[in-house]
């Protein structure tokens, strides 16, 4: 038995592959076989033909951002004319809309702003609480860490006074690739590999869930990909904390970054890889932000059970020049003509 093979058989048998294993049937199985391998292990953790996405919007507080990251298009410095910070009236606008529309939770995410300190973020989510019965999904890592450096605080402590005030959750943003050689090229002012993780840990230990991504596409190496989700894999064992693994391709345009777009292939192979490779998270989000609804739908053969957020309002990825937005109504639509059966959930994945 080749082994190749014998990685196989270790797949079936659903015994965990390790960072070599990952790579080498990444770098030689066919898309078809991967596809074949991810949508089985796809059902033996959701035996039912049940696709979830929940109903929820982007809100970017501020995009001033102290980072610089050379992948980001929609930051801009302190000094600059199109810099804002979010009003409380714009703010309750896009809740009460949200609200409207059927949705249940806010990603709330901003810049690294140099001027605000860890009151403006209490006020914000208590102003949120006291008005609005929604939950909030808010600050990623490089964010929390931000903040907890500008107050002189730990991470625990931070997290502490964040949940107190009303924060429920952490979405897993600027993961990136959690590879410091990596994360020295591209965004060398944002936390660490093991910061962005440390983070997590105390949000897991604090009793808070959270998602984990990985953008990929950008200057890292295939191997990069799986130490990635090695150390989330790792931490997962640990914590039990993530709900979910997103990986996503980088955007080029209008990016410091010049490299041409990863293809709808290669993103179908990591996605189902990270099915493959992750034995201890249950759900594997598909991208249609930057794959748009086709791939989406073809992703669900390659290991994805859930299509992510409506999203009602996305900055980020828009201004990198990708605009395709999916309504509620098409995204039904979408998994219903793969044959699967639209669930909405909530940011636990709890069918509502």
């Amino acid at each position: 038995m080749d082994n190749l093979q014998i990685i196989i058989e270790k797949i079936l048998a659903r015994e965990r592959i390790d960072i070599n294993e990952g790579l080498a049937l990444f770098r030689q199985a066919d898309l078809l076989t991967l596809a074949s391998l991810a949508n089985r292990k796809r059902f033996y953790y959701h035996p039912d033909k049940v696709i979830t996405y929940v109903v929820d919007r982007n809100i970017n507080y501020t995009n001033i951002c102290a980072s610089g990251c050379r992948f980001c298009a929609f930051f801009v410095t302190k000094d600059m004319v199109n810099g804002y910070i979010i009003s409380k009236q714009d703010l309750f606008d896009k809740i009460a809309e949200t609200i409207d529309l059927g949705g249940t939770q806010i990603l709330l995410q901003g810049g690294m702003h140099p001027d605000l300190e860890i009151d403006y973020y209490t006020d914000l989510l208590t102003c949120i609480k006291d008005n609005f019965d929604i939950h909030i999904h808010g600050f990623s890592p490089p964010e929390i860490d931000f903040i907890a450096k500008k107050s002189s605080l730990s991470i625990a402590q931070t997290l502490s006074i964040l949940k107190e005030a009303g924060l429920s959750s952490v979405p897993g943003g600027g993961a990136e690739i959690l590879c410091d050689d990596i994360r020295q090229k591209i965004s060398p002012d944002k936390c660490s590999s093991e910061e962005w993780l440390e983070v997590m840990r105390q949000a897991h230990k604090q009793g808070m869930r959270s998602s984990a991504t990985m953008m990929f596409g950008h200057v890292e190496k295939d191997h990069h990909i799986f130490e990635h989700m090695d150390k989330l894999r790792r931490l997962q064992d640990e914590t039990h904390g993530f709900t979910a693994f997103i990986p996503w391709t980088f955007q080029p345009d209008n990016t410091k970054i010049s490299v041409k777009k990863k293809t709808s292939v290669e993103y179908l192979k990591v996605l189902a890889m990270s099915r493959l490779f992750f034995d201890n998270i249950d759900n594997i989000q598909a991208s249609w932000v930057t794959q748009g609804d086709k791939i989406a739908q073809t992703a669900l053969f390659f290991g994805a059970n859930d299509m992510g957020s409506t999203m009602i309002e996305e900055n980020v990825v828009a201004s990198a020049g990708v605009d395709f937005m999916l309504p509620k109504e098409e995204l039904i639509r979408l998994i219903t003509r793969a044959g699967f059966e639209p669930c909405q959930r909530d940011c636990y994945y709890n069918l509502l």
